[in-house]
């Protein structure tokens, strides 16, 4: 009553400076007021008596107490009553069946405000079961130390008394000695001790005697030996409750007689006022408490010496548990965030749990319970109770409440209406909904919650998004799950009600990765293969099938086999017809109906050997982590007829050899590999062996677990970005995309991503990208190589670990540069070698290459010859060449990204008829031979063909324009020739002749060649003068009829007929040597013979430059090589002297012919220009 005039209290009014809320809501200030008066406490009975279990609540009435058994509603009956305040009445209480009345009772008081749960309170029957350690016969020698143990089960705990010879034994101190625990001593065992012995236990209950065992002393066999000290009973670990009796054993013998003390390990001094030692030894604690916990030593000394023997023993004192924090009460607005904090401490350590009014809290997307903490998000009316924080233990439980007060606002908007949601993808689903009714202008942000549908403890995810829209794509779920969604509208003063639910499904998605393969080899020439279906997070939905490939260790060619994902074997495939002794590699992938995973490591497994003994099969191995660093490994023998001596343990780190085996006996069936490397990958391989050899062996794989944080010392860590992505766009461009990790901080984040090429491996090579996107674009990779990227997650100076790697393979880029080196050889008259080598470019895959070759009239006309060759050829063949022409060849490379540029054009000169005497046939083009030209070709080629046709008629204009102004030139000035030099010349050539030139003195003459008038010597070796043995030829023909008419009045010739010529002019067009021979059978009258070696100027370079076709202008076929050889300095047998022959114009009124080795050469006198013709040895 006084706790409600409390209340009315509250009511009046306040002042202004109090909190508004208090005054709308006084509930606030008087819900504390629900409380236990008297909770239920621990009983004790006998059978068939009766109990009242006490419960007094208060609070604002109605106040209503109901009972709970074991956590289940209590109803009254015939034994079962509640009395009127609230306390229970049992009757008749009874102990085992199903009528027990033992266990735990609570009761729960509720009005309403809420519901609280009192704490819990333990009914026990007083009962003794069997023994549980009866006495054993004992045999010693007379002298040494008697042990007896007996212990019972009882409630409440047996007082242990023992009978010798069934009468009650009499205590002596100084040499018997029992224990609280029952143990009874004898030290210094003799004769008469010998006989039965029995223990009692007593309680209220009942009494209860052991079986009999006897004491056999033996008589000493004389003196006593000196001996160490040794304890034969130590000290065991042991739990005791508060204020309970603990007995700390220690018996030793020796010779001398050993001293026994105690300590602690921690070297804290042992409590002198509740302990003692009792009999000769032993330590008894009395009224323990919390301080006593810990280890302690027996140590036994032989007297006046340093030899001792020890013996050490944990005690632990089991502590109820009690609060250090309690929740504490809250007032929360609604759609926003309560949080309440408990903390316990007991031994051993309490498990909280979270009551809301009275009944036990599971944790969904909205409330969570995690590091004895309780938070509830998105309030909403329903939030406001009573809320229990119970700690519990084996000694007892404690509790605490706290309320929440949920503030409703009157003019909050109504719920969002007619949400519905649409997947997109495996990951994302598209969530829209329409406006609150009432409201909606006050409106300013809406708050999307989600989480899975399935499952209890299922996390909530929220995202907040502005007032402007009403939809909104939630993109960071699993694959192939079942997901809840509801809206709430925020206004400032709180927030809308929820919207109605709506579930939606996810797609499937590849699976992530592939399970862990078990192989067992049944006989030489099979494995089968097992593995654990993948939980619904790494498939990603419903597998379909399975694919198994293998090849032989030494053996490229891969065998798969498809499996499908469901029915009774869709977990192992046997493979037979395997070779014995041989290793294997095998591997698996996993498919959903969206595609294929990536296929897991290969694993490695030998075949055994084909033996006529029998050897024990695989044994059934089972793997399991026992913690970060440690796996358990626990088998069975496979039904056989082999007798199995023992078993081997091989284990070793993924991607490493196998280390050497650990041996068990025949009757080990597990062990725990410990010392190992979290979050790694291991195989664990298991053989049994016998007096034949080794057996099959068992093969799996488990990888460690990671190892938690040390307490106190807890990172928060970032969950790294998950459903990483990557399509590649080109030769050099790779897209990259993930989802955000699955957390609710509205926190500005950024990512890094990291890439390099997985092979050759090269830490130089590795690059990094920074972005806020969630997409990203790798620009600049080597094409046609396989890269490695993964995504991280940075946030308020904190970074997530690096996604799982994803890879990605560029693709081929075609060809970006021509062929190099090509060369071009001719190796017959109608037949050349193209070679080349392939274009320098990275990773460059070439398929084929193209040869384009034409002549240069048909390339002018746009049509090439092709040829084609693989891309492991670097050499062609160009047959059916046509002499005179010259040939153009280009080269490109192509695969199956495109066709690469061609090389630049090599020109190859193919002559005419055969190839020179004492020549190499063969000789080589290249690019750079003809760079200057080539390369005028290939923009030549780009040209269009009307602006050739204008040069060409510019160019001819221009000639025609200068042969005219020459002619013109060449009339004027043989008019204006002086005489004087031409009789000069007559005299001394004509007349008085030449002397005969040694052939030394005609190497280097030099002779000036006297010119007729009108007679000229061009600059290619033509002429019109004729000369024969007499001297020079006149034409008589003055009025020939020339071929054109413009030149008509400048080429008349005046003849005359055996006369000296008058004026003559002097022409020096290069270095000419004139010999004279004389013939015997001539007249001495007639003139000696003139030879004529003439080489033009500029021979060197015009040879040069007509170096293919061995070709002069108009005279034939003339070359350096063949002048040469008509040197004087040549062999005898070559000295005809050169002709000097017409023109092709046509012949004049006179001829003259001479012959020369059976062959006759003319010259025949015409008005049109002569030329100096080389003599032809055939």
């Amino acid at each position: 009553m006084a706790a409600a005039r409390g209340c009315k209290r509250s009511r009046r009014p306040l002042g202004l400076g109090l909190f508004p809320l208090i005054i709308l809501f006084p509930a606030a200030l008087c819900f504390s007021e629900l409380s236990f008066v008297t909770e239920p406490s621990d009983k004790m009975v006998s059978h068939s008596d009766h109990v009242v279990m006490d419960c007094l609540a208060q609070g604002e009435t109605p106040v209503d107490i109901r009972w709970q058994k074991n956590g289940a509603r209590l109803l009254e009956s015939d034994r079962v009553h509640f009395l009127p305040n609230g306390s229970l009445s049992l009757s008749s209480v009874r102990r085992g069946g199903e009528q027990s009345d033992e266990g735990f009772y609570q009761c729960l008081a509720h009005n309403k405000y809420g519901a609280i749960l009192s704490q819990r309170a333990r009914l026990t029957i007083s009962s003794i079961s069997s023994f549980v350690t009866q006495p054993s016969p004992v045999v010693v020698r007379e002298g040494s130390v008697a042990r007896f143990a007996c212990s019972v089960s009882a409630s409440p705990p047996a007082i242990i008394t023992w009978e010798f010879n069934q009468r009650a034994l009499p205590l002596e101190t100084e040499r018997i000695t029992v224990l609280p625990n029952g143990v009874l001593q004898i030290h210094e065992v003799r004769a008469e001790d010998a006989g039965v012995y029995r223990c009692v236990a007593t309680n209220i209950a009942i009494r209860l005697r052991s079986g009999e065992a006897m004491l056999t002393v033996n008589p000493a066999p004389g003196a006593k030996p000196l001996m160490k000290p040794q304890i034969i009973a130590g000290p065991q670990n042991i739990s005791a409750s508060l204020h309970q009796t603990v007995v700390l054993e220690c018996v030793a013998e020796g010779n001398p007689r050993p001293l026994v003390s105690w300590s602690r390990a921690d070297s804290k001094p042992i409590d002198v006022f509740g302990a003692r030692v009792l009999g000769n030894g032993n330590l008894v604690i009395s009224n323990v408490k919390a301080q006593h916990s810990g280890v302690y030593l027996c140590r036994a000394t032989t007297p006046r010496t340093r030899n001792y023997t020890t013996a050490a023993a944990n005690l632990t004192v089991l502590v109820s548990p009690s609060l250090v924090e309690k929740p504490e009460s809250q007032t929360r607005p609604r759609a926003g965030t309560a949080r309440f904090s408990c903390q316990a401490e007991g031994v051993p350590t309490p498990r909280i749990t979270w009551l809301k009014n009275g009944e036990a809290i599971h944790s969904n997307g909205r409330i969570k319970m995690y590091n004895s903490k309780l938070v509830i998000n998105q309030i909403i009316p329903e939030d406001d109770a009573i809320y229990q924080c119970q700690a519990e233990n084996s000694q007892g439980s404690v509790l605490s409440m706290a309320r929440l007060i949920v503030v409703m606002s009157e003019d909050r908007p109504s719920a969002p209406r007619n949400v519905h949601a649409e997947t997109i993808s495996s990951s994302a689903i598209l969530l829209a909904w329409e406006r609150p009714q009432y409201n909606a202008d006050k409106v300013i942000a809406y708050s999307v919650h989600y989480m899975k549908a399935e499952g209890l403890n299922n996390e909530e995810y929220q995202a907040v998004i502005g007032n402007d829209t009403t939809s909104h794509i939630v993109d960071d779920l699993e694959p192939a799950r079942n997901y809840t969604f509801y809206i709430v509208a925020y206004m400032p003063m709180g927030a809308s009600r929820m919207s109605e639910q709506v579930t939606q499904h996810t797609l499937e998605d590849v699976p992530l990765r592939t399970p862990e393969l078990s192989l067992t080899s049944r006989s030489p020439t099979d494995i089968l293969v097992s593995w654990q279906p993948l939980p619904a997070k790494l498939s990603r939905g419903r597998v379909s099938a399975y694919r198994l490939s293998f090849r032989t260790a030494s053996d490229e060619e891969v065998t798969s086999v498809e499996l499908p994902g469901n029915g009774e074997n869709s977990t192992q495939h046997l493979l037979q017809g395997l070779q014995p002794d041989t290793i294997y590699l095998l591997r698996l992938a996993v498919s959903t109906r969206v595609g294929w995973s990536q296929p897991s490591a290969w694993s490695s497994h030998r075949t055994p050997k084909t033996s006529s003994a029998s050897v024990p099969p695989a044994p059934n191995l089972e793997l399991e982590p026992l913690n970060c660093t440690s796996i358990t490994v626990r088998w069975h023998p496979a039904p056989s007829d082999a007798v199995v001596q023992g078993y081997k343990i091989f284990y070793y780190l993924d991607g490493q050899t196998e280390s050497s085996n650990i041996q068990f006996r025949h009757q080990d069936y597990q062990h725990t590999i410990t010392g190992l490397d979290p979050r790694r990958k291991y195989h664990v391989k298991l053989l049994a062996f016998s007096s034949h050899g080794d057996g099959y062996q068992a093969h799996q794989i488990v990888s460690t677990p990671g190892c938690p944080s040390a307490p106190n010392r807890r990172l928060a860590t970032l969950p790294a970005p998950d459903h990483v992505h990557g399509q590649t766009n080109s030769s050099s461009v790779v897209r990259l995309s993930w989802g955000r990790p699955a957390f609710s901080s509205g926190k500005p984040v950024s990512y890094s991503i990291r890439y390099g090429p997985v092979a050759p491996y090269n830490a130089s090579a590795v690059r990094y990208l920074q972005t806020t996107e969630q997409t990203v674009m790798v620009q600049g990779l080597r094409p046609n190589t396989r890269y490695e990227f993964a995504v991280r997650l940075h946030m308020d100076q904190m970074s997530s670990p690096w996604s799982s790697p994803i890879y990605q393979r560029t693709l081929l880029e075609a060809p970006s540069s021509p062929p190099l080196a090509v060369r071009v050889t001719l190796i017959e008259e109608d037949t050349a070698l193209v070679s080349w080598r392939q274009p320098e470019q990275p990773n460059l895959a070439v398929t084929h290459y193209t040869i384009l070759y034409a002549s240069q009239r048909a390339w002018i006309a746009g049509e090439w010859q092709v040829l084609q060759r693989e891309a492991s050829n670097t050499m062609a063949l160009l047959e059916k060449l046509e002499s005179g022409n010259v040939y153009m060849v280009k080269i490109s490379a192509s695969n199956q990204a495109g066709d690469g540029p061609f090389s630049n054009m090599v020109e190859l000169p193919v002559l005419k008829g055969k190839t020179h005497q004492g020549k190499n046939p063969r000789h080589t083009y290249s690019q750079t031979d003809t760079t200057a030209f080539t390369d005028g070709l290939y923009h030549f080629d780009e040209k269009s063909m009307s602006g050739i046709i204008i040069g060409v008629c510019i160019a001819l204009a221009c000639i025609v324009i200068c042969v005219f102004i020459l002619i013109t030139k060449t009339k004027t000035s043989r008019k204006s020739s002086t005489s004087k030099m031409i009789g000069r010349v007559s005299g001394e050539v004509m007349q008085n002749g030449l002397p005969r030139a040694s052939p030394h003195q005609a190497e280097n003459a030099e002779v000036l060649v006297p010119m007729m008038e009108n007679h000229f010597i061009d600059t290619k070796g033509g002429t019109t003068l004729m000369i024969n043995r007499d001297g020079p030829i006149i034409s008589s023909s003055h009025n020939k009829t020339r071929k054109w008419n413009i030149f008509r009045s400048a080429e008349k010739c005046i003849t005359r007929n055996n006369q000296v010529v008058e004026r003559s002019g002097f022409y020096e067009v290069g270095k000419t040597v004139l010999q004279y021979e004389e013939e015997q059978a001539v007249a001495s009258l007639q003139p000696p013979s003139l030879q004529i070696f003439y080489r033009p100027l500029g021979e060197s370079e015009s040879s040069q430059a007509s170096e293919g076709s061995r070709e002069t202008g108009d005279s034939g076929n003339f070359s350096q090589d063949e002048a040469e050889s008509s040197s004087p300095n040549s062999s005898p047998n070559i000295s005809q002297p050169p002709f000097i022959c017409l023109d092709k114009c046509g012949p004049s009124e006179n001829a003259a012919t001479e012959k020369h080795g059976g062959s006759s050469q003319s010259a025949k006198t015409s008005s049109c220009v002569l030329n100096i013709c080389p003599h032809d040895s055939t």
